[in-house]
């Protein structure tokens, strides 16, 4: 146990315990987070590929059963997890293996820390958006990184509306941000990664206008919009293909 004499944050807490390690591989779990009694040896297996530098496992919501924002939480992060996550695996690069349960190589692992502890956003050091960063720090230094479906990991996830939207702003920063990074690794990625990544960016931000569009078009026109309908009709069916 690591006892820090102030609250510096979760990326200063992990880069402390990380320069401390001494074991082959370093297991990132948030402080909400209960893990199958399997789940680091399942992960470690995977891990014993020497070209993986990071490794997630399937994350469910533990208090599912409390309001329907949680239960449909859960269904978003099970077709995260067993869609998005599970597709990039298969193409060699999970775009963000997740704060709640990842495992990583600590060899790779120090090599990344000054960049990692050095990130700036706007000018002033990052503080969010840790687990995604990292990720792309793995990618960037030519390790792949996986998805391990069978190592369940529970978490508590927001039961309220208004915790959940500053998640969610939270995690849309870190996505965007974090993107401008990994353009320039596509090249050398699967052509299906470069897909991906198009649409987890394009996708909202054309639903956003479209949604906007047809407001004000019910607004000023009093007419249904029809055409917003469907253009969000079309992006559902093209985001269902794609899956």
């Amino acid at each position: 146990f690591i006892l820090l004499p102030e609250n510096v944050g979760k990326r200063k807490a992990q880069i402390a315990a990380i320069r401390r390690s001494s074991g082959d591989l370093v297991l990132n779990v948030d402080s909400d987070t209960t893990l199958a009694s399997d789940v680091i040896r399942k992960l470690a297996l995977k891990m014993q590929d020497s070209a993986i530098g990071a490794a997630m496992g399937q994350l469910t919501a533990s208090n599912r059963s409390d309001t329907w924002l949680t239960r449909l939480i859960d269904m978003e992060y099970w077709l995260a997890c067993n869609e998005e996550r599970a597709a990039q695996a298969r193409f060699g690069a999970v775009m963000c293996c997740c704060g709640p349960c990842a495992m990583y190589r600590r060899s790779s692992l120090l090599s990344l820390l000054d960049q990692y502890e050095t990130q700036m956003f706007r000018g002033k050091p990052s503080d969010f958006g840790e687990d995604r960063h990292l990720t792309i720090l793995m990618l960037e230094a030519g390790f792949r990184t996986e998805y391990v479906q069978d190592a369940i990991a529970a978490t508590v996830v927001p039961d309220t509306l208004g915790p959940y939207l500053r998640q969610q702003l939270r995690w849309a920063r870190s996505t965007f941000r974090d993107t401008l990074l990994l353009l320039r690794l596509l090249p050398g990625l699967d052509r299906y990664l470069t897909l991906d990544v198009i649409g987890q960016n394009l996708g909202p931000l054309l639903l956003t206008v479209t949604v906007l569009a047809g407001l004000a078009q019910l607004a000023l026109t009093g007419t249904v919009p029809w055409s917003a309908c469907l253009m969000i009709a079309a992006m559902t069916i093209i985001r269902c293909t794609v899956a």
